[in-house]
């Protein structure tokens, strides 16, 4: 961990609301780690990264679109070095659109760049990136644009429920 970023168990009572509620889901599901608070925003991969001082690819980004036969919320959490490939998405869940701030603020009860994957105001249909498998640490979004906690991929999985499946877009030659 870079010295931008201040381990939150030292500082639980400063942390924003939105990043104390994802402290307390993540202790009640039993996951050991501390909401990190980054001194400059999380907002994308490449900056939450140099936060941490972590790969792009470690950054386990939530990506919120909405299906649209019945407007649920879809969550992609994938790797910060990958770019979701939407086709491989509906093929999952279904056609899906992008999601404005106004519906991903709804859906999931948190803003973007601090959507974590779990703890949202509607369940959302969650797919997980494969590639994330492949890495031993990954940093994920703890509710606020500035906020993240560490976990392994088997953790994610697990405190998420969701399939783990190709999701990221390969360019062809």
């Amino acid at each position: 961990m870079s010295t931008t970023a201040t381990p939150a168990h030292d500082n639980f009572d400063t942390l924003p609301d939105s990043a104390r509620r994802v402290a307390l889901l993540l202790r009640e599901r039993g996951h050991a780690g501390h909401v990190v608070m980054l001194a400059e925003t999380g907002k994308t991969s490449a900056e939450a990264a140099a936060g941490l001082g972590c790969s792009v690819a470690q950054i386990a980004k939530s990506i919120l679109f909405r299906r649209r036969e019945d407007d649920a919320p879809v969550l992609v959490i994938a790797s910060g070095a990958n770019r979701v490939d939407e086709k491989k998405v509906a093929a999952h869940v279904g056609e899906v659109g992008r999601a404005d701030a106004k519906f991903v603020r709804e859906k999931t009860g948190y803003a973007i760049g601090g959507v974590c994957p779990i703890g949202h105001a509607v369940t959302p249909v969650t797919l997980i990136d494969g590639d994330l498998l492949a890495l031993g640490s990954l940093w994920a979004a703890a509710g606020h644009p500035h906020a993240v906690f560490n976990l392994t991929a088997d953790e994610l999985v697990a405190l998420t429920g969701a399939p783990v499946v190709d999701v990221a877009l390969r360019e062809t030659a």
